[in-house]
């Protein structure tokens, strides 16, 4: 069976000049602003689709990277994950650079960065992003 989860914006205005938010409707966890100007410059306090993307994508990929570790008989003591989602106005998102900072005893650096590789490509929202370029930059911190 599926699951769903909601999420909601309200617009007003032309994009250059308008302002909306955008809920969290599911978790019921907030309302974020959204402007085009914290799209294309500096936040200023709000939010913007990359960053709602990048959350999804670090999120995602932290899921998938424990899970894919678990299989291997491994336990993280911790899984960092950044990712920097990159906008071009005009050509539109451009890619995902995910950045990962693990600790997991027992674990080869060839092993770790085996199933890092691995849990980019299986992790869902990269396969959701599959029209982008993803990268990986994978660190195992002893």
């Amino acid at each position: 069976m599926a699951t769903v989860r909601t999420a909601h914006t309200v617009w007003n205005g032309s994009l250059i000049e308008g302002a909306g938010n955008t809920t969290l409707d599911s978790s019921g966890l907030g309302t974020f602003d959204v402007t085009w100007k914290a799209r294309t410059e500096a936040a200023g306090g709000k939010t913007s689709p990359e960053e709602l993307i990048a959350a999804a994508h670090s999120a995602c990929f932290s899921m998938a990277f424990s899970h894919a570790l678990a299989g291997a008989g491994h336990t993280p003591e911790e899984v960092n994950t950044k990712a920097d989602v990159s906008f071009v106005p005009g050509t539109g998102i451009t890619g995902s650079h995910l950045t990962l900072s693990a600790k997991v005893p027992g674990i080869s650096e060839e092993e770790f960065q085996k199933i890092a590789a691995e849990a980019k490509v299986g992790c869902p929202v990269s396969g959701a992003l599959a029209s982008i370029d993803i990268t990986l930059d994978a660190t195992l911190v002893a």
